[in-house]
């Protein structure tokens, strides 16, 4: 008599402040999850420790959830904001399962936001990215080229864009804006010359100089056109990205499903714009991520195993 064992299957968002960890059964449905901390870098002793730390730590409380201490999973699905090239031969000694995808965070980004659907996500929140993928499985990226070359649209971008703003109206040669006074108030600076000299030193990280990005929306809902330019500016460049990564996956008038995550999109005046520029697309359908990256890398370990499944208690996408 053949015994037929249950399938298990893990899916693993590994963030930059965060690592998230869920368990599913064949049917879809999530039976546990757990978190554990940061698990960006392995290049050092100190880094892979902490890696390991939080891969074990939170594969260990989402089995704990769902009373599978020692499962060995028939799927799973890690995916990395710095990337997977360094981790999966440590993920192989200390993770059992038959099959193992190590990938990088925009595909469990999708794959979350979109319910596995083709259709693509634009990520905005220091940096920008958009990743797509289509019915036949074909994926396409454009952006994501860092905060010199690239990252336009995103918080880095929106900063850099209002204290050009404020350093072209403090010389005398720019249209006067609100955002000059916001800019100085918020980092107890003298002026703009001295801001930008600040920024230029490692006393602000590249996130901290992000995060005054919405000082641009804020200025903006007071009615400053300056600010309110730059925010439509954004948008326009984040619509860009993502019009560049459908054509490369879709035909025109094919669906596709374009979900906007990130922290940029909290602004109405960005959102609003970005979204009106995307469905000049009538084929595309916009709307917010269905599931957050974890779901999204359990929905993976699913494809990985030729398993097509709805997820069943899945957490929801939280902004």
């Amino acid at each position: 008599m053949t015994i037929i064992r249950p399938q298990y299957f893990l899916g693993v968002d590994g963030g930059q402040s965060s690592t998230t960890a869920l368990v599913g059964d064949e049917s879809g449905r999530v039976l546990g999850g757990g978190r554990g901390g940061p698990c960006n870098h392995v290049g050092a002793a100190e880094g892979r420790a902490k890696f390991i730390g939080a891969i074990t730590t939170s594969v260990a409380a989402a089995r704990e959830q769902a009373g599978l201490a020692h499962v060995r999973f028939a799927s799973a699905c890690l995916g990395f904001s710095g990337g997977p090239a360094d981790k999966e031969a440590i993920l192989r000694e200390i993770l059992p399962a038959d099959r193992m995808i190590v990938t990088d965070d925009a595909l469990i980004a999708l794959a979350g936001a979109t319910d596995a659907q083709p259709g693509l996500i634009v990520i905005a929140g220091t940096g920008s990215i958009a990743f797509g993928r289509n019915a036949a499985g074909k994926a396409a990226r454009a952006g994501g080229w860092g905060y010199i070359y690239g990252d336009e649209g995103a918080g880095f971008d929106l900063t850099r864009q209002a204290l050009r703003a404020a350093l072209r109206f403090e010389e005398g040669w720019g249209p006067p804006t609100a955002l000059r006074e916001k800019l100085l108030a918020a980092s107890a600076s003298r002026d703009a010359n001295e801001l930008l000299h600040r920024f230029y030193t490692t006393e602000f990280t590249r996130s901290q100089i992000a995060s005054f990005s919405k000082l641009v929306d804020d200025t903006a809902r007071e009615g400053d056109m300056l600010a309110l330019e730059i925010l439509r500016n954004a948008a326009q460049q984040l619509a860009v990205l993502a019009g560049a990564v459908r054509a490369q996956l879709f035909e025109p008038g094919e669906p596709a499903r374009v979900a906007p995550t990130g922290g940029v999109f909290r602004s109405e005046a960005l959102a609003g714009h970005f979204r009106l520029l995307i469905e000049l697309e009538e084929a595309n359908h916009y709307g917010p991520p269905v599931y957050g990256p974890a779901a999204g890398a359990l929905l993976e370990a699913y494809r990985a195993a030729g398993l097509s499944c709805a997820l069943i208690n899945a957490p929801k996408f939280e902004k």
